[in-house]
Protein backbone atom coordinates (compact mmCIF):
# COMPACT_ATOMS: atom_id res chain seq x y z
CA UNK A 1 0.00 0.00 0.00
CA UNK A 2 1.39 3.05 -0.87
CA UNK A 3 2.08 6.12 1.83
CA UNK A 4 -0.53 7.93 3.12
CA UNK A 5 0.59 11.14 5.07
CA UNK A 6 -3.52 12.07 5.89
CA UNK A 7 -6.78 11.66 5.57
CA UNK A 8 -7.62 13.38 2.64
CA UNK A 9 -4.30 11.00 0.81
CA UNK A 10 -6.73 8.02 2.39
CA UNK A 11 -10.35 9.37 0.99
CA UNK A 12 -8.40 9.64 -2.22
CA UNK A 13 -7.05 6.20 -2.33
CA UNK A 14 -9.83 4.09 -0.74
CA UNK A 15 -12.16 5.88 -3.40
CA UNK A 16 -10.70 2.92 -5.52
CA UNK A 17 -12.54 -0.35 -4.68
CA UNK A 18 -10.06 -2.44 -5.33
CA UNK A 19 -7.38 -0.58 -3.54
CA UNK A 20 -9.46 -1.56 -0.38
CA UNK A 21 -9.87 -5.38 -1.62
CA UNK A 22 -6.05 -5.15 -1.92
CA UNK A 23 -5.29 -3.35 1.83
CA UNK A 24 -7.57 -5.70 3.66
CA UNK A 25 -5.78 -8.99 1.20
CA UNK A 26 -2.63 -7.40 2.45
CA UNK A 27 -3.32 -7.61 6.16
CA UNK A 28 -5.46 -11.06 5.73
CA UNK A 29 -2.54 -12.72 3.86
CA UNK A 30 0.81 -10.97 3.64
CA UNK A 31 2.57 -13.91 1.60
CA UNK A 32 -0.50 -13.16 -0.92
CA UNK A 33 -1.79 -16.46 -1.46
CA UNK A 34 -5.40 -16.50 -0.21
CA UNK A 35 -6.48 -19.10 2.04
CA UNK A 36 -10.68 -19.92 1.68
CA UNK A 37 -12.03 -19.48 5.06
CA UNK A 38 -14.88 -21.90 4.48
CA UNK A 39 -12.26 -25.01 4.15
CA UNK A 40 -9.33 -23.40 5.18
CA UNK A 41 -7.60 -24.37 1.76
CA UNK A 42 -4.67 -21.98 0.70
CA UNK A 43 -4.24 -20.48 -2.94
CA UNK A 44 -1.53 -22.22 -4.12
CA UNK A 45 -2.62 -25.71 -3.22
CA UNK A 46 -6.26 -25.62 -5.30
CA UNK A 47 -6.12 -22.32 -7.00
CA UNK A 48 -8.86 -20.16 -6.07
CA UNK A 49 -10.59 -17.96 -9.42
CA UNK A 50 -11.21 -14.63 -9.13
CA UNK A 51 -14.87 -13.27 -9.67
CA UNK A 52 -13.91 -9.80 -11.15
CA UNK A 53 -17.93 -9.08 -11.50
CA UNK A 54 -18.96 -9.95 -7.66
CA UNK A 55 -15.48 -8.89 -6.10
CA UNK A 56 -15.12 -12.24 -4.39
CA UNK A 57 -13.05 -15.22 -5.18
CA UNK A 58 -14.45 -19.02 -5.33
CA UNK A 59 -12.72 -21.88 -4.20
CA UNK A 60 -11.93 -24.80 -6.39
CA UNK A 61 -12.09 -27.31 -3.29
CA UNK A 62 -15.50 -26.54 -1.51
CA UNK A 63 -16.99 -24.47 -4.99
CA UNK A 64 -17.75 -21.69 -2.53
CA UNK A 65 -17.49 -17.99 -2.65
CA UNK A 66 -15.68 -16.06 -0.39
CA UNK A 67 -14.47 -12.60 -0.28
CA UNK A 68 -11.94 -9.94 2.05
CA UNK A 69 -14.81 -8.92 4.41
CA UNK A 70 -15.41 -12.71 5.36
CA UNK A 71 -14.09 -13.28 9.04
CA UNK A 72 -13.28 -10.01 9.98
CA UNK A 73 -15.66 -7.51 11.51
CA UNK A 74 -16.46 -6.23 8.24
CA UNK A 75 -18.55 -9.50 7.58
CA UNK A 76 -22.20 -9.01 6.69
CA UNK A 77 -22.01 -5.85 5.93
CA UNK A 78 -23.50 -4.28 2.78
CA UNK A 79 -21.35 -1.12 3.56
CA UNK A 80 -18.98 -0.82 1.09
CA UNK A 81 -15.79 -1.08 2.33
CA UNK A 82 -14.18 2.34 1.51
CA UNK A 83 -15.96 3.73 4.16
CA UNK A 84 -15.46 1.02 6.70
CA UNK A 85 -11.72 1.70 6.23
CA UNK A 86 -12.42 5.65 6.18
CA UNK A 87 -14.18 4.83 10.16
CA UNK A 88 -11.07 2.63 11.12
CA UNK A 89 -8.66 5.80 10.02
CA UNK A 90 -10.81 8.54 11.93
CA UNK A 91 -11.02 5.86 15.17
CA UNK A 92 -7.74 5.42 15.33
CA UNK A 93 -6.42 8.61 14.73
CA UNK A 94 -8.87 11.30 16.91
CA UNK A 95 -7.43 11.51 20.05
CA UNK A 96 -10.45 12.34 21.83
CA UNK A 97 -12.66 9.60 20.01
CA UNK A 98 -14.57 10.29 16.86
CA UNK A 99 -18.47 10.29 18.00
CA UNK A 100 -21.21 8.11 15.56
CA UNK A 101 -22.83 11.24 14.24
CA UNK A 102 -19.63 12.92 13.38
CA UNK A 103 -18.84 9.46 11.65
CA UNK A 104 -22.51 9.47 10.49
CA UNK A 105 -21.72 13.00 8.13
CA UNK A 106 -18.06 12.37 7.09
CA UNK A 107 -18.72 8.76 5.79
CA UNK A 108 -22.38 9.29 4.70
CA UNK A 109 -23.98 6.17 6.38
CA UNK A 110 -26.82 6.70 9.12
CA UNK A 111 -26.25 7.45 13.09
CA UNK A 112 -27.33 3.77 13.76
CA UNK A 113 -25.31 2.31 10.95
CA UNK A 114 -22.39 4.35 12.43
CA UNK A 115 -22.75 3.53 15.68
CA UNK A 116 -22.77 -0.22 15.07
CA UNK A 117 -19.85 0.26 12.92
CA UNK A 118 -17.55 2.38 15.63
CA UNK A 119 -18.86 -0.64 18.16
CA UNK A 120 -17.16 -3.39 15.56
CA UNK A 121 -14.09 -1.70 15.25
CA UNK A 122 -13.71 -1.24 19.03
CA UNK A 123 -14.48 -5.03 19.68
CA UNK A 124 -11.65 -5.72 17.37
CA UNK A 125 -9.14 -3.41 20.07
CA UNK A 126 -9.83 -5.61 22.19
CA UNK A 127 -6.64 -7.18 23.84
CA UNK A 128 -7.32 -10.49 25.47
CA UNK A 129 -3.39 -11.80 25.92
CA UNK A 130 -1.33 -9.62 27.30
CA UNK A 131 2.23 -10.61 28.52
CA UNK A 132 2.49 -10.20 32.40
CA UNK A 133 5.01 -6.87 33.09
CA UNK A 134 7.71 -5.47 35.11
CA UNK A 135 9.59 -8.96 34.72
CA UNK A 136 12.80 -6.85 33.34
CA UNK A 137 12.88 -4.30 36.75
CA UNK A 138 10.95 -1.68 34.59
CA UNK A 139 8.64 0.07 37.43
CA UNK A 140 4.77 -0.75 37.01
CA UNK A 141 2.68 2.07 38.33
CA UNK A 142 -1.35 0.85 39.25
CA UNK A 143 -4.13 2.64 39.99
CA UNK A 144 -7.95 2.79 39.51
CA UNK A 145 -10.80 5.56 38.40
CA UNK A 146 -13.81 5.57 39.04
CA UNK A 147 -16.49 6.16 35.71
CA UNK A 148 -19.78 8.03 36.19
CA UNK A 149 -22.14 10.93 35.89
CA UNK A 150 -21.19 13.62 38.12
CA UNK A 151 -23.41 13.88 41.29
CA UNK A 152 -23.38 17.77 41.11
CA UNK A 153 -25.65 17.23 37.98
CA UNK A 154 -28.03 15.41 39.60
CA UNK A 155 -31.25 15.61 41.89
CA UNK A 156 -30.64 15.74 45.38
CA UNK A 157 -32.92 13.32 45.89
CA UNK A 158 -31.06 10.80 44.40
CA UNK A 159 -27.45 12.18 44.84
CA UNK A 160 -28.09 11.33 48.62
CA UNK A 161 -28.85 7.92 47.50
CA UNK A 162 -25.65 7.96 46.03
CA UNK A 163 -23.43 8.75 49.15
CA UNK A 164 -21.34 6.40 50.74
CA UNK A 165 -19.21 6.31 53.64
CA UNK A 166 -17.33 9.57 54.50
CA UNK A 167 -19.83 11.47 52.04
CA UNK A 168 -17.87 10.08 48.89
CA UNK A 169 -20.70 9.41 45.80
CA UNK A 170 -19.07 6.33 44.54
CA UNK A 171 -22.10 3.95 44.49
CA UNK A 172 -23.10 5.16 40.91
CA UNK A 173 -19.70 4.47 39.16
CA UNK A 174 -18.16 2.02 37.25
CA UNK A 175 -14.26 0.91 38.61
CA UNK A 176 -11.43 0.39 36.14
CA UNK A 177 -8.34 -0.20 37.18
CA UNK A 178 -5.09 0.82 34.83
CA UNK A 179 -1.61 -0.47 35.11
CA UNK A 180 1.21 1.52 33.62
CA UNK A 181 4.53 0.05 32.56
CA UNK A 182 7.22 2.99 32.40
CA UNK A 183 10.20 1.59 30.50
CA UNK A 184 8.16 1.00 27.15
CA UNK A 185 5.40 2.98 27.96
CA UNK A 186 2.23 0.90 27.58
CA UNK A 187 -0.81 0.86 29.44
CA UNK A 188 -3.43 -2.13 29.71
CA UNK A 189 -7.26 -1.19 31.76
CA UNK A 190 -10.36 -3.44 32.29
CA UNK A 191 -13.42 -2.77 34.11
CA UNK A 192 -13.61 -4.54 37.96
CA UNK A 193 -16.12 -5.20 39.83
CA UNK A 194 -14.84 -3.39 43.04
CA UNK A 195 -12.22 -2.02 44.65
CA UNK A 196 -11.57 -4.31 47.57
CA UNK A 197 -8.17 -5.91 48.08
CA UNK A 198 -9.11 -9.08 46.42
CA UNK A 199 -10.41 -8.05 43.39
CA UNK A 200 -7.45 -5.98 43.12
CA UNK A 201 -4.67 -8.35 44.20
CA UNK A 202 -5.94 -10.47 41.66
CA UNK A 203 -5.66 -8.60 38.90
CA UNK A 204 -1.53 -7.49 39.92
CA UNK A 205 -1.15 -11.16 40.30
CA UNK A 206 -2.83 -11.82 37.04
CA UNK A 207 -0.59 -9.02 35.43
CA UNK A 208 2.89 -8.18 37.09
CA UNK A 209 5.74 -10.59 37.22
CA UNK A 210 6.24 -11.13 41.27
CA UNK A 211 9.58 -9.01 42.41
CA UNK A 212 8.66 -6.05 40.53
CA UNK A 213 8.77 -2.53 41.37
CA UNK A 214 5.32 -1.35 41.35
CA UNK A 215 4.01 2.62 42.70
CA UNK A 216 0.57 2.70 44.00
CA UNK A 217 -1.25 5.29 45.49
CA UNK A 218 -2.46 5.05 49.48
CA UNK A 219 -5.65 2.63 49.25
CA UNK A 220 -5.91 0.26 51.56
CA UNK A 221 -6.28 -2.47 48.67
CA UNK A 222 -2.63 -1.92 48.00
CA UNK A 223 -1.34 -3.10 51.51
CA UNK A 224 1.02 -5.72 52.40
CA UNK A 225 2.04 -6.20 48.60
CA UNK A 226 5.32 -8.77 49.59
CA UNK A 227 5.58 -10.41 45.99
CA UNK A 228 6.45 -6.84 44.89
CA UNK A 229 8.81 -4.30 45.82
CA UNK A 230 5.88 -1.67 46.54
CA UNK A 231 6.14 1.88 47.36
CA UNK A 232 3.65 4.35 47.98
CA UNK A 233 2.72 8.05 47.50
CA UNK A 234 0.02 9.41 49.86
CA UNK A 235 -1.88 12.41 47.75
CA UNK A 236 -2.74 14.29 50.87
CA UNK A 237 0.46 15.31 51.91
CA UNK A 238 1.91 15.11 48.05
CA UNK A 239 1.77 13.70 44.87
CA UNK A 240 5.05 13.31 43.88
CA UNK A 241 8.45 11.63 45.86
CA UNK A 242 11.40 11.20 43.32
CA UNK A 243 10.67 8.71 41.32
CA UNK A 244 7.97 7.15 43.18
CA UNK A 245 4.30 8.45 41.82
CA UNK A 246 1.14 7.50 39.98
CA UNK A 247 1.55 10.65 37.09
CA UNK A 248 1.95 8.44 34.24
CA UNK A 249 -1.74 6.51 34.80
CA UNK A 250 -3.11 9.54 36.06
CA UNK A 251 -2.33 10.94 32.70
CA UNK A 252 -4.29 8.12 30.74
CA UNK A 253 -7.29 8.47 33.19
CA UNK A 254 -7.27 12.25 32.23
CA UNK A 255 -7.03 10.95 27.97
CA UNK A 256 -9.71 8.65 28.68
CA UNK A 257 -12.22 10.88 30.69
CA UNK A 258 -11.84 13.70 28.36
CA UNK A 259 -12.96 11.44 25.34
CA UNK A 260 -15.91 10.00 27.55
CA UNK A 261 -17.04 13.57 28.68
CA UNK A 262 -16.24 15.52 25.28
CA UNK A 263 -16.70 13.43 22.73
CA UNK A 264 -19.01 10.90 23.78
CA UNK A 265 -20.69 12.28 26.63
CA UNK A 266 -23.11 9.86 28.06
CA UNK A 267 -21.70 5.97 28.03
CA UNK A 268 -23.22 3.03 29.40
CA UNK A 269 -21.51 0.88 32.05
CA UNK A 270 -22.23 -2.26 29.41
CA UNK A 271 -20.72 -0.71 27.02
CA UNK A 272 -17.53 1.08 28.96
CA UNK A 273 -14.86 -1.74 28.34
CA UNK A 274 -14.97 -0.97 24.92
CA UNK A 275 -14.51 2.45 25.04
CA UNK A 276 -11.64 2.14 27.56
CA UNK A 277 -10.24 -0.80 25.02
CA UNK A 278 -10.23 2.13 22.22
CA UNK A 279 -8.23 4.70 24.37
CA UNK A 280 -5.96 1.88 25.25
CA UNK A 281 -5.34 1.48 21.96
CA UNK A 282 -4.63 4.99 20.79
CA UNK A 283 -2.25 5.47 24.06
CA UNK A 284 0.04 2.64 23.00
CA UNK A 285 0.07 3.74 19.46
CA UNK A 286 0.15 7.18 20.01
CA UNK A 287 3.95 9.20 19.01
CA UNK A 288 7.12 9.28 20.55
CA UNK A 289 11.11 10.17 20.74
CA UNK A 290 11.80 6.45 20.73
CA UNK A 291 8.69 5.43 18.93
CA UNK A 292 7.24 8.31 15.65
CA UNK A 293 4.30 6.38 14.55
CA UNK A 294 2.39 8.40 12.61
CA UNK A 295 -1.98 8.11 11.22
CA UNK A 296 -1.06 5.12 8.78
CA UNK A 297 1.31 3.27 11.57
CA UNK A 298 -1.89 3.50 13.55
CA UNK A 299 -3.94 2.56 10.70
CA UNK A 300 -2.44 -0.31 9.74
CA UNK A 301 -1.78 -1.55 13.25
CA UNK A 302 -6.05 -1.62 13.73
CA UNK A 303 -6.50 -2.90 10.38
CA UNK A 304 -4.23 -5.93 11.54
CA UNK A 305 -6.58 -6.45 14.45
CA UNK A 306 -9.77 -7.09 12.60
CA UNK A 307 -9.40 -10.63 11.40
CA UNK A 308 -11.09 -13.72 13.24
CA UNK A 309 -13.62 -11.47 14.90
CA UNK A 310 -17.24 -10.66 14.94
CA UNK A 311 -19.69 -8.53 16.63
CA UNK A 312 -23.21 -9.06 15.50
CA UNK A 313 -26.07 -6.19 15.94
CA UNK A 314 -28.05 -8.65 18.63
CA UNK A 315 -24.40 -9.39 20.74
CA UNK A 316 -24.17 -5.73 20.88
CA UNK A 317 -27.64 -4.65 22.15
CA UNK A 318 -28.97 -8.10 23.63
CA UNK A 319 -31.92 -8.12 21.87
CA UNK A 320 -32.70 -8.11 17.81
CA UNK A 321 -34.51 -5.58 16.09
CA UNK A 322 -36.85 -5.02 13.76
CA UNK A 323 -35.62 -1.99 12.34
CA UNK A 324 -31.98 -2.74 11.91
CA UNK A 325 -31.32 -0.21 9.23
CA UNK A 326 -28.70 -3.02 7.99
Amino acid sequence: MKDLKSLADAIRYFGDPGNCIDAVKEMRWPDGRVICPWCDVAEGERKHYWLDSQKRWKCYSCRKQFSVKMGTIFEDSPIRLDKWLIAVWLIGNCKNGISSYEIARHVGVTQKSAWFMLHRIRFALANGGWPKIGGSGSPVEIDESFIGGNPKFMHSSRRRKLKGRFGIYGNNKTVVMGMLDRETRKVRAKLIPDVTRETLMNEILNHIEKGATVYTDEHTGYINMHQFVHETVTHANEYVRGQIHTQGIENFWSLLKRGLRGTYVAVEPFHLGKYVDEQVFRYNNRATKENPLNDQDRFMALLAQVSGKRLTYADLTGKVSETDSW
